[in-house]
Formats: C-alpha cells, structure tokens, sequence
C-alpha cells in the first residue's frame, strides 16, 4: 500500500513515545515496572483458554461459553494492541483510511538506545512469551476440534487464532521492520528472540545490564 502522512489521532490520550512521562520513578529499579499491564497481557488471553478448556464443567451451553470466551478474547486483543505493546516493549500498530478511501497500515517502534536501556527485560520477555505461546494452543484446539469433527467449537477456535494471531503479526512487523517479509520477520524472530533470550537467562550473571536493541519503524 501507498506510504501516506499519518494523521494524528484524537482518541490517543497518550501520544506514542510519550510513556515514559506516565512511569512512575520508584518503580525504577523494581522486578516490574508496569506489575498490572503486565499481570492483564497474560490474564485475558490465559482466561480465554482456560474457560474454553473447562466450560463443559460448569455450564453444558454452548452459547455461554462461546459469549465468554469471545468476550476475554476481544479485551485481550484490545489490551495488547493498545496498552501492552506500547508499555512494555515500546511498539505500536493500527491502521487508518485516507481522504481517498486508501487504507494504510502503520508499524511503530521506539528506536531510540536511550528508550531501549530503559526496557525492563522481564517484562519484554513476558510480552513475547505470552503473544506466541497463546497462538500456539489455539492452534492444537483447533486440530482436536478438527478432527474431533466439534465443527460449532472450530468457529470459535478460529476467532482466537484470527485475533491472536493479528496481534502476533502487528509486533512482529513493528520488531523487525514493516517492509520485511512476514516470513523473513518471524524466521529471524525464532533466532534471535527467543533463543537470545533463553542463552540471557542461563548465561547473565544476576544484576548485569542486559544488551539493548535498536528497531526499526514503517508505514505501508
């Protein structure tokens, strides 16, 4: 899609790059610097699995237990969408339409060294753990409910994969760069993220600084 002037946004109560002004300092050197984003990034989209793995046990209709997992599944994509991805891992998504009806996705990222020394590591790691993970069970339901032929419980496991994953897609672009290849992108994901961050746990003496990154932005 055409590169376009992105407008501002009138809804945006905290303009992005701006979070730090809201990050309370004597949070500075604690474990979590952002405890209840952090503890609601994992909550709605673990709430969702579980009620969907354990409904059958408390309610035998199919119409409650898909309202309430659709339910957890909308207020966990607006919540990482919106707040967690800017909070903890600096990057943002969305999308907009022009005065000529053009439509224009938008990856950001916080490029800046300063911004990145800043990025509580745990918090990232928990970012990127729970955005991947979470596809990844949706994705065993939906061969059980496959070839379990649950065709009416199919319908809703692809709701979570197609919400899930539009997430997991939006932050892989932002990380790597919105003119990369998706596949290229989640290639270099599985090689340098998840396996930088499993050689950090095991090798980094507790208390050393840990390597700051710098990430590209786009617009498309």
């Amino acid at each position: 899609m055409a590169s376009a002037t992105v407008p501002l946004l009138d809804d945006d109560t905290i303009p992005f790059g701006e979070e730090d002004e809201m990050r309370d300092p004597s949070r500075a050197g604690q474990k979590y610097t952002h405890p209840y984003v952090t503890f609601f990034h994992l909550f709605f989209r673990g709430a969702a699995i579980v009620i969907y793995m354990f409904c059958g046990w408390f309610s035998e209709s199919f119409i409650t237990s898909f309202v309430f997992v659709v339910l957890f599944l909308s207020a966990d994509f607006w919540t990482v969408k919106n707040i967690s991805g800017r909070l903890l891992v600096g990057l943002r998504w969305w999308n907009y339409v022009d005065d000529d009806g053009v439509s224009h996705w938008v990856f950001e990222s916080k490029n800046s060294e300063s911004y990145q020394s800043r990025v509580n590591k745990n918090e990232q790691r928990i970012f990127w753990l729970g955005l991947i993970l979470c596809p990844v069970f949706w994705g065993l339901f939906f061969l059980f409910a496959l070839f379990g032929l649950k065709f009416k419980w199919l319908l809703l496991v692809m709701i979570a994969i197609a919400l899930n994953a539009a997430n997991l897609y939006g932050y892989v672009k932002c990380n790597y760069g919105a003119s990369k290849d998706l596949n290229s992108a989640a290639t270099d994901f599985v090689k340098t993220q998840l396996f930088k961050n499993a050689v950090d746990i095991m090798t980094r003496p507790s208390g050393a600084p840990p390597p700051t990154n710098v990430r590209p932005t786009g617009v498309v």
